[in-house]
């Protein structure tokens, strides 16, 4: 049998469009591949837009501000001094972009104005740190994002 230039063509992309399925196949079955969101509940977060941008201004307008410092004993977030850090109530999230499972939250109890977070819970690389806090009934957002 004699092959031609459309056939040939024809087998080409029929084997070019079965390598790539293969590899499209291969990434969805697999476990070892992470498919995780960058947020779990992405559009809830987005109904939550214009409030979250509020409490970043209230963090903007603060005389001091929200210090995080890498220590050797961990990470340790450091309060304006100027406000009486007992009446912070708030949470402290740690977001690793590269994997999910790295993720966690921390509740702000303070008893000086800085919290330490040990150095055992974090490992290298960046961190996305979110201090949702409030004080005296005001709402603050504090984003910041460290390498350790």
């Amino acid at each position: 049998m004699k092959i031609n230039w459309g056939i040939g063509i024809v087998i080409a992309i029929v084997l070019f469009i079965s390598f790539i399925l293969y590899f499209v196949i291969k990434v969805q079955v697999d476990s070892t591949y992470d498919h995780d969101l960058v947020v779990e509940e992405y559009y809830k977060q987005e109904l939550v837009f214009e409030k979250r941008m509020e409490k970043e201004q209230n963090d903007k307008n603060l005389a001091l501000p929200v210090e995080i410092i890498a220590q050797e004993d961990g990470l340790k977030i450091v309060f304006p001094t100027d406000i009486d850090a007992t009446k912070i109530k708030g949470k402290v999230s740690l977001y690793r972009p590269s994997n999910l499972k790295l993720d966690f939250e921390v509740p702000i109890s303070l008893s000086g104005s800085h919290l330490l977070i040990p150095k055992n819970n974090l490992v290298g690389g960046r961190w996305d740190i979110s201090i949702d806090w409030t004080y005296e009934g005001k709402e603050i957002l504090t984003k910041k994002t460290i390498y350790l």
